[in-house]
Order: structure tokens, then C-alpha cells, then sequence
């Protein structure tokens, strides 16, 4: 892939939360779900490269042909940003679970592993 200029917004959108939520909310009970989003709405802004989030996740790399991956490169190709990345650390199985933003991780690793993801981590 040719090297592309990969644009971040400073902080996640607020529909990210929800979709979050939804998410943790199949992991965790939904106590935990909500503490979870309310830790990461006020959590700082961190970066981790593309490959050690994978690494962390423990989570299967998506390819091109996903229709939600291939609208975030086609975001990415177009000069669009990005929302950061929400994670939630699981210290009762040492895995990072992506709470929100799994496309946009495997869109980015396309382009590049060591790519930096800005991140809000709980």
C-alpha cells in the first residue's frame, strides 16, 4: 500500500459511547458496561501502535473485504479523520477488549502495523 497521511479527530464522536456501551454490554453485566463508558468519557487520550492493540486484543485481523473496513480506507484514502479508538482493559484475562473502533484498527493496519492509534484506555 502507498503511504497515506492518516487523520485522527482529538477526541471519539458521541455516537462512540453508545456503540461502546453496546458492545461491553455483551461482555460485561451492564453495571460494569456503564462504569466502564463513564471511565472512558473522562479518560485521557493515549496512543498505541496498530499491531500491539492486535497483539492485546487477541482479536483476528479483518480484511478488505469487510463493507465496515473498507468504508473506513475509503475514509482514510479520501482525507477524512478518524475517531480514536475506546479500550477497555480485562486484567481477569490480560486482554484489551476494543470496545469501539475494531474497523478502524484493522483500516489503519492496512496501511501500516506501526501505524499510532490515539486511544481513551480503562
Amino acid at each position: 500500500m502507498p503511504t497515506v497521511n492518516i487523520k485522527w479527530l482529538a477526541q471519539p464522536e458521541d455516537h462512540d459511547y453508545p456503540a461502546a456501551r453496546s458492545y461491553l454490554s455483551l461482555v460485561y453485566p451492564p453495571h460494569t458496561a456503564e462504569q466502564h463508558v463513564a471511565d472512558l468519557k473522562t479518560a485521557p487520550v493515549n496512543q498505541f501502535k496498530a499491531k500491539d492493540i492486535f497483539r492485546a486484543s487477541g482479536l483476528a485481523l479483518l480484511g478488505t473485504s469487510n463493507s465496515h473496513v473498507q468504508k473506513n480506507i475509503e475514509k482514510i484514502r479520501a482525507g477524512g479523520s478518524l475517531s480514536p479508538v475506546l479500550l477497555v482493559r480485562d486484567t481477569t484475562v490480560g486482554k484489551v477488549v476494543i470496545a469501539d473502533g475494531y474497523h478502524r484498527v484493522c483500516a489503519v493496519y492496512t496501511f501500516d502495523e506501526d501505524a499510532i492509534i490515539p486511544c481513551k484506555i480503562v
